[in-house]
Order: structure tokens, then C-alpha cells, then sequence
């Protein structure tokens, strides 16, 4: 995994053996204000990941940030400040994008399961497109956009023939739920184009997550290029928009290093130099919507250890968090086979590991392990353990209510100010929405 004591040099910073994030928030003193477990964001690292994305890309590209990934509203606040578009995959999505005063316009919705009461949800309230995955449901958008009198945006998430290789989770050349076949375009695109209420946008194509290969992305790219110049041909005329996807990585695990963002650079710049002399994509805009790439590397989920014990001969911290807080982190969301996240001793950041241990949560499952055979230093009870790479993917894709826990407040830190943005749950929480 990646060294903790890199990631501090690259991203934070130490006072006196303990991590600072920002300018000078210790996470000890973060958590005698705001008790433990929580996750914290740093806003410095949230803009250097941008900054660095767009130094990335070509100058055609916008941004839309993948809500999905953390859709903490004080974070989607940012980008949208920041001049982002935001990417949402439910109705749930489109509220909170709504509630942090993203325009309508700015949004684009995709998912394999988009209910009737979604897509009336987002059309009944603006929407800049929606990227239908189905035969169904374009019927379906067509049946309310005609019903409100409103035509709709209507872009086509792709399935490739190809698949293209590298990343976590593929979803390009296989049978997916995802995605209509790139062989059955010429059956989709004439249902769009003879509805007078739906209004054929593109193109968005998707493959792959956690790519760290700058070639992938690249190939992933050139694809969409490729289907792209298909379905121009087709419909006789450019396309208004191509939506590349996220997809890209952060280092979680043993030997992965960064993406390659110079080489990433110069292979879309490549790529660009074709496109833009060809009249098949004059006025199209091309977009990105990244999530775990931006906020992944700003996170660390923070707990405390409240006991130490000894098995057998094993040594276990036991945390006051664990698995309901933070799945990812427990191996429990995706992983076949357990592999830890980058794990330290956030108040002993300066001290020398000595000792071999796991470190569990409170639930009584075996499946509570944060890290199992990670060296820290000599602990005690009250020692402060940093999940780092915990931006995404982290509080909202964990089972908060699992042994009626209560879950973990978020905490922004910008500059030298720690300020809590999602209050810690209460008992109160656990039931109410009983009837």
C-alpha cells in the first residue's frame, strides 16, 4: 500500500508527531472538539486534484463531478464554486445537487435503473441530459417529456464491443447491465431522433474505475472517438456533447503507483490534435466526470482505540469505528480479498513502527477488520488511527445503521479551521423514520 508517510509529505503535513491538516489543524486537537470516530477533508487537497486534473486535459474538456463519490453537500459546494458540473446516478442525487445550488442545466444523470418517478422528478425540474441506459427507458422519457410538454436531452451511455483493460472494475466488451450494446445503436438512435419531444445530445462512454494506466485511459478515450465518429456518420451531423466517464484512480494497495497524469496529458493532447481538425466534432463539448480522483486522496477517516488485547499470541486494537463507518476500508466493497487501505497512528505520525497488529472495530462480526498485519508503533488506549485515501466511497457506501451505531460526523478543514459539516447521528436517528 502506499507508504502513510509519503502520503503525509505529499498531501499534509506533522506538528510535534501528529498530523496537520490544512495549515495547522492537528487531528488531535480535531478530535477533543468534535469526538470520535470521523472523516476529514482537507479543501487544499480537494483543489490541488483539481488543479491537477485540469492541467490534464485538453482545453475542450469541462468537469462534471461524480456525486456519487462523497456527496457531502459542503463538497459539492466547492466544485460547483470551483465552476464543476455535477454527475448523479438517482433522484436522491439530483436533490442534494439541487440543495447545494448546482443549476439544473449543469447536471447529467446516468444509471441502469432509472425509475418513472426519477425521470419525472429531474424533467418536472430542469435537467441538462439524461443518459439513458435502455430501449424502455427512452420510451420512458419520451412518455413524460410529451406528458409535461418539455423536450428533453437525451445522450446514450455505451456498452463497447471492445473492452478495454486496466481498470478495477470493467465494463466495456462483456454482457453489463450497464449501458446500451454498441452494436444495437442502429435500433436506439432512430427511436430517439423520430421523438419529437426527446432531443438526441451524444454520447457517454464508461469502462472502467480505478484506472491507474495512463494507456487505458487514453485507449478509453480514443474508443469513444471512434463511436463517436459512427454515430455522426448515422444521424448527419456533430455530436453536442461526449461524456468520457470518471475512471480514474487513486493508489489504495501494494505495489499501485499514481496515474501518470504527464503521460495521460500528452496522449489526450495527441488524441485532441486529430479531433479538432475534424468537422465531425465542431461545437461538441467533451466532458469528464471524475469522483474518487478528486476527493479520494483529501480523506481520512479517523478513530480511537479503546482497548488492546492479545490472542493467541495475535495483538488487536480495538477502535470505537470500523466497518459501518468505513466499508471500503474492511475489504467488504469489492474487494474479493482483503487488502488494507493506507492505515497509521495519527498522533504518532514521527514514531518508528515496532509491532505487527490488526485493527478492528466495535461490531460483533468478523468481518470488522479496518487492517489486519499493518506495523504501528508501541500504542495505548486513546492512540488516534487515520484510514487515509477515505474521501470516497467512504460514509454513504458504508452500513451506518448495522449493531444501531451511530454514525460518524464529516469535518472540512480549510486552511487552519476545522468545521464540522455533518453532525454526528443520534440514537434519535435510528428511528425515525419508524411508523
Amino acid at each position: 500500500m502506499p507508504d502513510c508517510a509519503d502520503l503525509i509529505a505529499r498531501h499534509f503535513s506533522a506538528d510535534s508527531g501528529v498530523l496537520v491538516l490544512g495549515q495547522h489543524a492537528r487531528v488531535d486537537s480535531i478530535a477533543s472538539q468534535y469526538g470520535t470516530p470521523f472523516f476529514v477533508y482537507d479543501s487544499l487537497v480537494l483543489d490541488q486534484k483539481l488543479a491537477v486534473l485540469r492541467k490534464t486535459l485538453p482545453k475542450e474538456f469541462s468537469i462534471s463531478y461524480s456525486v456519487k463519490a462523497n456527496p457531502c453537500q459542503i463538497i459539492l459546494k466547492h466544485f460547483l464554486t470551483a465552476g464543476c458540473g455535477l454527475e448523479i446516478a438517482s433522484g436522491g442525487e439530483y436533490f442534494q445537487a439541487r440543495k447545494a445550488g448546482c443549476a439544473p442545466e449543469r447536471i447529467v444523470f446516468a444509471g441502469p435503473g432509472k425509475t418513472e418517478d426519477e425521470l419525472e422528478y429531474v424533467l418536472s425540474n430542469g435537467i441538462g441530459e439524461i443518459h439513458a441506459e435502455s430501449t424502455q427507458e427512452i420510451a420512458r422519457i419520451a412518455k413524460i417529456s410529451e406528458r409535461l410538454q418539455k423536450k428533453s436531452h437525451v445522450a446514450i451511455r455505451v456498452n463497447p464491443t471492445e473492452e478495454v483493460l486496466g481498470g478495477a472494475m470493467r465494463m466495456g466488451g462483456k454482457a453489463t447491465p450497464f449501458g446500451v450494446d454498441e452494436e444495437l445503436l442502429d435500433t436506439i438512435l432512430p427511436l430517439i431522433e423520430a421523438n419529437p419531444y426527446l432531443e438526441f445530445q451524444g454520447l457517454h462512454l464508461f469502462s472502467g474505475t480505478q484506472i491507474l494506466d495512463y494507456a487505458v485511459l487514453v485507449a478509453q478515450y480514443r474508443k469513444g472517438i471512434s463511436i463517436a465518429r459512427e454515430i455522426v456518420k448515422k444521424i448527419n451531423r456533430p455530436l453536442k456533447t461526449i461524456d468520457f466517464g470518471g475512471g480514474w484512480g487513486i493508489p489504495y494497495f501494494g505495489q499501485e503507483r499514481e496515474l501518470d497524469v504527464t503521460r495521460l496529458a500528452e496522449g489526450l493532447e495527441i488524441l485532441m490534435t486529430e479531433v479538432r481538425h475534424d468537422q465531425a466534432f465542431a461545437g461538441t463539448q467533451l466532458m469528464v466526470e471524475p469522483g474518487r480522483f478528486l476527493v479520494g486522496e483529501s480523506g481520512v477517516y479517523v478513530t480511537r482505540i479503546t482497548d488492546i488485547k492479545v490472542s493467541r499470541g495475535k495483538k488487536f486494537l480495538i477502535v470505537d469505528g470500523g466497518m459501518h463507518h468505513h466499508l471500503a476500508a474492511s475489504g467488504n466493497f469489492g474487494q474479493v480479498i482483503k487488502k488494507n487501505f493506507p492505515v497509521g497512528i495519527v498522533n504518532k505520525v514521527s514514531q518508528e513502527a515496532e509491532e505487527i497488529v490488526d485493527i478492528v472495530g466495535p461490531l460483533c462480526t468478523p468481518l470488522d477488520v479496518l487492517a489486519r498485519q499493518v506495523k504501528v508503533p508501541r500504542v495505548t488506549v486513546g492512540d488516534l488511527v487515520g484510514v487515509f485515501q477515505s474521501g470516497a466511497y467512504g460514509r454513504t457506501s458504508s452500513p451506518l445503521h448495522f449493531l444501531s451505531h451511530c454514525s460518524p460526523p464529516e469535518i472540512l478543514v480549510e486552511h487552519a479551521k476545522a468545521t464540522m459539516v455533518r453532525a454526528r447521528g443520534t440514537y434519535d436517528d435510528m428511528i425515525r423514520d419508524c411508523c
